[in-house]
């Protein structure tokens, strides 16, 4: 019997999730409140709807016979999708509503590690009184990180001493509305992402990612969503050592005992510092971008990883290729504070392919060993309007280019080529992701931090 697999959810990340599923002995499923083309074009069926109502959740997972539903973002993990989904029959690979708080609950996330003795938590306090909190940042020595404690897309954070001043962090405690902070030590060092696949107290990592929050070159302006990431063809970073990424592991592995039951993704984003990792937040789901550099280069079949986890059998060990990936978003103008929806969508997945495999096809080398030589290109869809006359953006992150290759420079130029065939009127695109300058500044810095 096949197994009838159903994907919630509608962004970049899902469109690799459904990319991951598309070759293998499946039927793919998929429903988000936005249609997704990437998406829509790979499943045998595709809804629309509200994914944080478990209730019409369940009802299409029901009409399509799911056997396996992965659930993609945060919201509906929040919503207890994930819990309705289970109580109907249908396993969902992702935790349930109370262990998806490690994520959706930052104060909570923080006295959890601070119980469990889980290893890299910052020192931290809460607050559920917006003048106490602001009384705290007057008498704390040194920086402080503003953290609301629930979700805000990744656009919430403030971090005293590098994107706001003492006096601003103040002001922006007062002007909103949140009813919980998380007040936490600035950590200084470099961010990495490593995420892991657990189930059945089986935990099997990835190659770490840095993601890229700020809107412009530079890592100047606002807060994002994820404007891009690279990870290396090796499991760590260029700033990292082997030890570095282990310690990163070390502490998932900790994360994971203390939570007893935890299936589906755990995502660590660490601050390298001169001590070594310290924990800048969990995620309960895979990262957007970071599942577009991550699942590309994935060997060992998805499908076989989610089915040992439902059966409750060993899960097997994880093979990645070794190449290199940069990973770029093109977003409308002006986001995320004014973003300008309704610029169309100048790609498709044949001209991105087109740019990995390079112009000139007369070389008499067959195509497989082109795509070896020169790379690979991958287009991902996120939030985009799908019309009759072709495809707009909206005001989020619009779609993503992956260069896949043997190292990071490689990579970043397929990105690259694949992007100015896609064309950028109306869109904005961080053009330094993966660059050899940005790549040797996050060495230096590291260098300099551990007073190389």
């Amino acid at each position: 019997m096949r197994e009838h697999v159903l994907l919630i959810g509608g962004g970049g990340r899902e469109h690799a999730i459904a990319r991951a599923l598309a070759d293998s002995e499946a039927d793919l499923y998929a429903c988000a409140g936005n249609r997704n083309p990437g998406i829509a074009d790979l499943a045998s069926g595709f809804e629309t709807l509200e994914t944080t109502d478990p209730d019409a959740v369940v009802e299409y997972a029901q009409s399509v016979d799911a056997t396996i539903a992965v659930v993609g973002p945060e919201a509906p993990l929040q919503a207890g999708v994930a819990d309705a989904l289970e109580n109907a029959g249908v396993y969902a690979f992702g935790p349930n509503q109370d262990e998806a708080r490690i994520e959706t609950d930052k104060a909570f996330q923080r006295r959890f590690m601070q119980e469990n003795d889980i290893t890299g938590c910052p020192d931290f306090e809460t607050f559920d009184d917006g003048e106490a909190a602001c009384d705290y940042i007057d008498s704390y020595d040194g920086d402080l990180v503003v953290k609301p404690a629930g979700l805000t897309g990744g656009k919430g954070v403030k971090v005293i001493g590098d994107q706001v001043t003492a006096e601003e962090g103040k002001d922006y405690i007062r002007e909103s509305d949140y009813d919980r902070l998380v007040l936490e030590e600035r950590l200084v060092g470099e961010e990495f992402t490593v995420q892991a696949f657990v189930a059945n107290g089986d935990v099997r990592t990835a190659p770490a990612v840095q993601d890229h929050k700020r809107a412009y070159e530079g890592d100047e302006g606002p807060n994002t969503g994820g404007m891009g990431s690279y990870s290396d063809a090796t499991r760590e970073l260029p700033f990292m050592t082997a030890a570095d990424y282990e310690d990163a592991v070390d502490i998932i592995e900790e994360t994971v005992d203390a939570l007893e039951g935890y299936k589906g993704i755990l995502y660590g984003q660490f601050m390298l510092t001169a001590e070594g990792p310290k924990v800048v937040e969990f995620n309960a789901r895979f990262g957007d971008p970071e599942a577009m550099n991550t699942l590309p280069v994935l060997e060992t079949d998805f499908l076989e990883v989610l089915t040992a986890a439902r059966n409750r059998d060993p899960l097997p060990d994880l093979e990645f290729a070794e190449q290199a990936t940069i990973c770029k978003y093109a977003v409308p103008a002006g986001y995320p504070t004014d973003p300008e929806a309704g610029a169309k969508v100048q790609v498709d997945e044949e001209s991105v392919a087109r740019a990995a495999r390079g112009s000139d096809d007369s070389s008499g080398s067959s195509g497989d060993e082109r795509r070896e030589s020169a790379g690979d290109a991958l287009l991902y869809y996120a939030s985009v309007d799908e019309r009759e006359d072709g495809i707009y953006t909206t005001t989020s992150r619009s779609f993503a280019v992956v260069g896949l290759a043997a190292t990071i420079a490689e990579a970043e130029e397929i990105a690259e080529d694949a992007l100015s065939d896609a064309g950028e009127e109306g869109l904005h695109v961080r053009h330094d992701i993966g660059k050899a300058d940005l790549v040797q500044r996050r060495i230096d810095h590291m260098d300099e931090l551990r007073g190389k």
